[in-house]
């Protein structure tokens, strides 16, 4: 006896997901026409028919939400960036208030992650922490919206981008970031981090103090700027990096506070005193931030509002209401390592 199609099948023939196919047949408006014309024609082809039980239980809400997190390098054994840690109790908190569970997990970028998770009954929706080459990344978020996935991210807020993002003023933190050193009397100050479209959270940064230089009426120096990932080595390394170019600096803002205890052990080893002869600003308050020595001067990102912020607007997706993305707020938190120096 001939087995009865499925809708695995359809999609193997139609070159889509199988979540592609649910959605094309249940009317959903996330798929196109033109494939839904040729999804229904394949399954009438094969004498398919949906089963409407099984539809109705996929429909219902798992009450749950997924959070996965970006694998990042970590001198520990967490793999998470440390700010996502401090995110973390205030997602757990928030999903539980709204009465929801939380699923966390990490995006393999080996595998295909951007599975279904609504339609395989693990989750109504996805919190998306960290991305790496955002270039690279972007395809994945494309394929969420055509799967008609709820989903909202932490990165980079801008115009055009794929679905819902929630993030921090980036460029107004790299500016007041720089304009602080500035008032401390710097004048030469380098850049650690990497300044492109592929890392647009940390772009965002490097362009907020481009633009502090520039209302100083100070011209930003390429060579100032050293390409560094968010680990504690790249910012040792590329401390290291500046040291052997030859150039002089007095300060130095790094992209993340990670990269700036990486670059702060370069400077002791190297016989400079921070903030004597090298001041160092970071960015995102971790908790080790207050930890280190001198303790770091850093641009504060609100991680409780933060991780409130993300439940709340994914909710409203689920639940089919109107919502945009958002850029919150930040501010300066000034401690040793970028004090005046008599």
């Amino acid at each position: 006896m001939k087995e009865k199609a499925t809708s695995f099948d359809i999609a193997a023939l139609a070159g889509v997901s199988q979540p592609t196919v649910s959605r094309a047949l249940s009317g959903s408006p996330s798929v196109s026409e033109a494939t839904r014309k040729r999804i229904e024609a394949i399954a009438r082809q094969l004498n398919y028919t949906v089963d409407k039980n099984a539809s109705g239980l996929r429909r219902r809400h798992s009450k749950t939400i997924a959070l996965l997190f970006f694998e990042d390098p970590t001198p520990d054994e967490s793999l998470i960036n440390p700010f996502f840690l401090s995110m973390l109790g205030s997602l757990t908190r928030t999903c539980s208030l709204r009465g929801y569970d939380l699923l966390t997990s990490f995006q393999q970028m080996s595998n295909d992650w951007h599975v279904d998770y609504e339609d395989s009954h693990k989750a109504d929706g996805i919190i998306l922490l960290g991305y790496g080459d955002y270039e690279l990344y972007r395809s994945r978020l494309a394929a969420l919206i055509d799967q008609g996935t709820h989903f909202v991210r932490w990165g980079s807020v801008q115009p055009g981008e794929p679905g819902i993002t929630i993030g921090g003023d980036n460029f107004g933190g790299g500016s007041a970031a720089v304009a602080h050193l500035i008032a401390g009397g710097r004048r030469r100050i380098a850049f650690v981090g990497q300044a492109t479209s592929h890392y647009p959270e940390f772009h965002d940064r490097y362009r907020g103090g481009c633009a502090a230089q520039a209302a100083a009426g100070i011209a930003p120096d390429p060579a100032l700027q050293v390409d560094a990932l968010n680990t504690q080595q790249a910012g040792y390394d590329a401390v290291m990096a500046l040291q052997a170019r030859g150039v002089a600096f007095d300060a130095v803002f790094a992209a993340s506070d990670t990269i700036a205890i990486g670059a702060l052990r370069a400077l002791e080893e190297l016989g400079l005193a921070v903030p004597q002869d090298v001041a160092v600003v970071g960015f995102d308050d971790i908790p080790a931030a207050g930890l280190t020595h001198p303790p770091l001067t850093t641009i504060a990102q609100n991680y409780l509002q933060a991780g409130e912020l993300l439940v709340d607007t994914l909710l409203r997706l689920i639940r089919g209401e109107p919502t945009e993305s958002a850029s919150l707020p930040v501010r300066l938190v000034v401690r040793r390592s970028s004090a005046l120096v008599a």
